[in-house]
């Protein structure tokens, strides 16, 4: 699949990596906060700060922070997110248990985020954010190739958008908007329980 985000592209090293809970944390804030310390992090993402700097140096190792150019006494070091996001995508066998340990991860730290949303944010929105707010649940009927195809026509549709943040291509009255999209096949069914349409 292309990138058209041009996010970080993951080996399964870097998958194992980043399926750290506090790892994940701190690139997560650095990608929406931007530039940051070790010390500053700490207690957003429930380490010390040399623990901090511990994970903040394996992430550089895998390519998904480096040093930041911000005017600093020198006394602390500033890291800033590669990109605005990551991918992985299990190409081989053996990259398959890395990127399910990923994918678990990312879906642990992301399980109470509609809830925490829905109490502390929803109830601040104007009316026209509101309406457009919330969650989408659909169920198709695809094969894995058009459920390729439907993912990416989704990233090409939002790629314009991603690729904007931060710049002066955005237009009076934007604000961040988090779209999450799990996407959940189902488990083969036995051959006798299945639907014959044929």
């Amino acid at each position: 699949m292309a990138n058209p985000y041009g996010d970080v592209e993951l080996d399964p090293r870097g998958m194992r990596a980043l399926a750290h809970p506090v790892r994940l944390a701190i690139l997560s804030r650095l990608q929406s906060d931007g530039p940051s310390t070790a010390t500053a992090l700490a207690p957003l993402v429930g380490a010390t700060p040399s623990v901090t700097s511990w994970h903040l140096r394996h992430l550089a190792e895998h390519g998904l922070v480096r040093d930041a150019d911000v005017e600093s006494d020198g006394r602390q070091r500033w890291w800033e997110a590669v990109g605005t996001g990551f991918r992985f995508t299990a190409t081989e066998e053996a990259s398959l248990d890395a990127a399910s340990l990923l994918g678990r991860t990312m879906m642990e730290q992301a399980a109470d985020l509609p809830e925490r949303w829905a109490r502390d944010v929803e109830p601040l929105l104007e009316v026209e954010w509101r309406r457009l707010a919330g969650l989408s649940n659909t169920t198709v009927e695809v094969t894995a190739d058009e459920l390729a195809e439907v993912e990416a026509a989704i990233e090409r549709l939002l790629a314009p958008y991603v690729l904007r943040k931060g710049s002066a291509q955005r237009p009076p009255g934007t604000r961040r908007v988090r779209m999450m999209r799990y996407v959940l096949p189902d488990a083969p069914r036995p051959e006798a329980d299945r639907d014959d349409r044929s």
